[in-house]
């Protein structure tokens, strides 16, 4: 493969990607699990977006706050959708430099927004539950809105270093990948210099951003329970709990495969290629696949709302 010489060492123009090592001729038929994953992803999420435009009586913090999650879960999506569905469908197994660079800063920066995003939802939570009647008053539009705003440069804004910071580095004509898209963790292991200062920043994005997100999710359930365990009534506690039951479902599909994640790229270095394939792809796509399931099941203005829906087209066919 081509390498650019230049000043700043030697910078690969392409990468070579990895899909399902074992699998290299059965890449049509692995193709077609992918096309339904990508489509259950895009029309759960975008019925999640469109019931919640549509019905004003969703227009509350909750459900924005879903809405989101689901713009999140599609953002990841359509970062890694050129190249899974490339290499699967038509065999390309190369990206650019700079495109994988690119898709490398939209897959994480949505990904932060999706912890940001679940943190939020958690402590909307803990609002609904610990002060009901001020819990519109508290959570105003406006905060909602600005709220996603900050979320979303907060993102942007912590991801725009990492970039710059593997330009600078030579590979040395090292540019096999381990997945299919491009993921800093898998990217950093791959130049023959000094990466200390790409160690330190992606440490510090991962502890100010999943890992602080994370330790105030649990703090915010601390005090959901604590204040459940005040409430006399038996039944109001169980309907307390019953509003978290999705949350929960919901930061557990995208905390537990991370975490997994996290572990296999930090200290597996002799674990199974196909298990670290694996691992990525729970990471990327078991969210966004089992989310608008998940609210669909267990929130019952939502699960109307798409009955209206549904009606409502067949009432024009």
């Amino acid at each position: 493969m081509k390498n650019s010489s230049s000043s700043l060492g030697f910078l690969p123009t392409t990468f070579i990607l990895v899909g399902i090592p074992g699998l290299e001729a059965e890449y049509i038929w692995v193709s077609i699990p992918f096309c339904l994953i990508y489509m259950i992803i895009f029309l759960g999420n975008g019925a999640i977006l469109h019931v919640i435009r549509k019905e004003a009586a969703l227009h509350q913090p909750m459900y924005l706050f879903l809405a989101m999650l689901a713009v999140a879960e599609v953002g990841v999506s359509v970062s890694t959708l050129p190249t899974v569905l490339g290499m699967f469908l038509f065999g390309n197994s190369e990206i650019g430099f700079e495109a994988c660079l690119l898709q490398m800063f939209c897959i994480h920066s949505f990904s932060i927004m999706e912890s940001a995003v679940l943190l939020a939802m958690s402590v909307d939570r803990f609002v609904a539950i610990y002060s009901p009647l001020r819990y519109t008053t508290i959570l105003t539009l406006p905060r909602i809105f600005g709220t996603g705003a900050i979320i979303g440069l907060k993102s942007i804004i912590l991801m725009a270093p990492l970039p710059l910071l593997l330009r600078r580095l030579p590979f040395c004509g090292h540019n096999a990948l381990s997945h299919s898209y491009c993921l800093h963790p898998n990217l950093i292991h791959l130049p023959c210099g000094d990466i200390s200062i790409n160690n330190i920043y992606g440490l510090f994005i991962v502890i100010s951003t999943f890992g602080l997100d994370s330790l105030l999710i649990v703090v915010s359930y601390g005090l959901i329970l604590h204040t459940v365990l005040g409430i006399a009534i038996r039944g109001g506690r169980k309907r307390a709990l019953n509003t978290c039951g999705s949350h929960v479902c919901a930061v557990l599909a995208y905390y537990v495969p991370m975490i997994g994640l996290s572990m296999v790229h930090r200290f597996g270095r002799h674990v199974s290629p196909l298990l670290q394939v694996l691992m990525a792809n729970a990471y990327l796509f078991f969210p966004p696949v089992i989310n608008p399931i998940v609210y669909s099941i267990k929130t019952k203005e939502i699960r109307r709302g798409f009955v209206r829906m549904l009606s409502e087209r067949r009432a024009r066919v």
